[in-house]
């Protein structure tokens, strides 16, 4: 194997990336400025020594606490829980929420050896009993595992003066119903609203 299979393989097991956009990238990586062959293998050289976990919510940073834990003008009362920390990132994007976040590192999959206790579920207890929470959104994938991670932390948070949230979800916006499927639509007739 050389040295382009070699660097082939390293990108076709990163997520998303199958054989032959391996083999492109890899190529256009070796078509272009050396310089940025460098820079590009610094960054990834470098990347776990600058980056790090928020010791309060869990998402990757390079200060602790975290600039969204950090910031006074954020809503300290409610909390949304997502599944992984780029989550944190995609609704930042939107612009639409403005408290705080906790990322639970995963969701519970017991085929596939993951409990409860090996997410972050106990440090938000933690916040949740700590710290004056009013409500606690459940922004998690509309999926087995996401619901029973939703279900999950909804019973340990029974017993709290919390009230517990879920997203919505059902139909997207231009969305088209011959597309959609059996469950979306379940879930569309679910959380319908009154106009």
């Amino acid at each position: 194997m050389n040295a382009i299979d070699r660097l082939a393989t390293l990108f076709s097991k990163l997520p998303g990336i199958g054989k032959k956009s391996a083999s492109r990238l890899t190529y256009h990586i070796l078509d272009g400025d050396p310089g940025y062959a460098r820079l590009l293998a610094e960054q990834l050289a470098h990347l776990h020594e600058a980056i790090k976990r928020c010791s309060r919510c869990g998402s990757f940073t390079e200060s602790d606490p975290c600039p969204i834990c950090a910031d006074p003008g954020r809503d300290n009362e409610v909390i949304c829980v997502v599944e992984r920390a780029q989550d944190v990132r995609v609704i930042e994007e939107s612009k639409e929420f403005h408290g705080r976040f906790h990322v639970l590192g995963g969701l519970i999959a017991p085929l596939e050896g993951i409990n409860p206790r090996d997410l972050a579920i106990g440090s938000l207890l933690n916040r949740v009993t700590q710290e004056y929470i009013r409500e606690v959104i459940l922004a998690l994938n509309p999926t087995v595992e996401g619901d029973t991670t939703a279900l999950y932390i909804q019973t340990i948070l029974k017993d709290c003066s919390v009230e517990v949230t879920r997203l919505a979800s059902g139909l997207p916006v231009g969305g088209d119903l011959e597309y959609a499927d059996r469950l979306t639509l379940s879930r569309s007739f679910r959380g319908r609203v009154k106009l």
